[in-house]
């Protein structure tokens, strides 16, 4: 069999470090034979990397689907409000897509995207990654097969970390959502997805409150500068120094800024971008944390909570049954019959690729589901992913509202009346 070709466009941390490596170690699946990159540097690297001509070279989007059709799919890792156009193009060109998630910060977007799949015949996967991990799977085989009874309510929190909040929330791409898409969607977006897909029941109605608590001018320490680096007086005692973090732990995330991690590369960002921003005085205006109260349609409920304010990054979830209970967290899944008062712990094994094995899972299943193409739908399809951003959508909704419940099937009556309107 000859390998599934793709175009990349957005060659990124997502595109270029997360899906596109899968052709490089299977390059009997996978090949791309183009790529779309505004940043001169990112381009050529992927292009070398992939063996990519130079006349399959784009610096747009645009100039790459101007091309007739050339190749039998498109991964689109595009910024959020850069999704909606390339992903419709490329589907009137008949390319099955893999779009990044979220699919827009514009529900109508969303819905638009998934008529237009059904529309022009084509498989659009969105990138829901933890459904393709093997500690999520395991969690969704052990209720399915009835390990626990029917899920009355689920607990999920996720600790984004304080580091993490601060690099892309705060400093980085996601940190405001005018520009790009409000926290919810931009980094919960996975969790709205992966409750829908546990609970496996449609969500009625949802409730939710949060807010930008710390990260603003009115929390700065006296004497702050503008930048780390510009000789503030209080950097040293700042748990969100940047330079503490690029020259450290965090040496690797400074690829967001520079392609060549030198020391010298690194000052220069931290002393022109935003990532060496005083996280206090940046152009933020997402919330630091976040709590959804979801109901569903036989009546079991799920709470969640996304913090900033921690010092992991991870996943707790404790999910609870009618025959017993599951709490899993830093790949360890523990299981607690009510009967027999049995525990049987789990150990999911280290995973080598990214979000736990997510990003290698969903493009293995990706290219299965294009060689075997009309046989099964998408464990993650446009249209399963519609139903979860809708209930991330309702959710801020409700918490700019001040924890007004919203009604899941009024907003979305809402939606399509006015986009039939439109």
């Amino acid at each position: 069999m000859q390998p599934i070709t793709a175009v990349l466009i957005g060659a990124g941390a997502r595109g270029a470090g997360g899906y596109a490596p899968y052709a490089l170690d299977y390059p009997h699946e996978l090949t791309f034979v183009a790529v779309a990159e505004a940043n001169p540097e990112r381009r050529a690297k992927f292009a070398n990397a992939h063996h990519i001509p130079q006349e399959r070279q784009y610096a747009s989007w645009e100039e790459l689907l101007q091309e007739p059709k050339l190749a039998d799919a498109a991964f689109i890792c595009t910024q959020d409000r850069m999704h909606y156009h390339p992903t419709i193009t490329a589907l009137e060109k008949k390319y099955h897509v893999l779009l990044e998630k979220p699919m827009s910060p514009d529900p109508r977007e969303c819905i638009e995207m998934e008529l237009a799949a059904k529309k022009h015949d084509r498989q659009l996967t969105i990138c829901h990654v933890l459904r393709y991990t093997p500690f999520w799977s395991a969690l969704k085989k052990l209720i399915a097969d009835g390990r626990i009874g029917e899920v009355v309510s689920i607990q999920l929190n996720e600790n984004v970390g304080y580091w993490h909040i601060a690099h892309s929330f705060v400093r980085g791409n996601w940190n405001n959502s005018d520009t790009s898409s409000p926290m919810i969607l931009a980094k919960s977006c996975h969790d709205m997805d992966v409750l829908s897909w546990l609970m496996d029941q449609p969500c009625v109605r949802v409730s939710s409150y949060g807010s930008l608590m710390h990260f603003h001018k009115g929390n700065a320490p006296e004497g702050a500068t503008d930048y780390c680096l510009d000789g503030c007086p209080v950097e040293a005692g700042c748990a969100y120094s940047a330079p503490r973090f690029y020259f450290g732990e965090g040496k690797g995330w400074a690829r967001h800024f520079t392609e060549e991690l030198t020391r010298e590369n690194i000052i220069k960002g931290l002393k022109e971008t935003n990532y060496g921003r005083c996280v206090y005085k940046s152009s933020n205006n997402v919330v630091d944390h976040q709590v959804v109260n979801m109901e569903f349609q036989n009546g079991a409920t799920a709470m969640f909570s996304m913090s900033g304010f921690t010092r992991h990054q991870e996943r707790r979830i404790q999910i609870m049954g009618t025959k017993g209970e599951l709490r899993g967290e830093n790949g360890r899944i523990m299981l607690m019959d009510f009967l027999t008062h049995e525990k049987t712990e789990i150990e999911i094994p280290p995973q080598t690729t990214g979000h736990g094995g997510g990003d290698s899972g969903i493009v293995r299943s990706f290219l299965r589901e294009i060689a075997q193409y009309g046989t099964s739908a998408s464990l993650t399809s446009a249209e399963v992913s519609v139903r979860s951003h809708l209930m991330a959508f309702a959710a801020e909704e409700s918490r700019l509202n001040k924890g007004q419940s919203i009604e899941l099937a009024d907003y979305y009556a809402k939606l399509i009346k006015d986009q039939v309107h439109a």
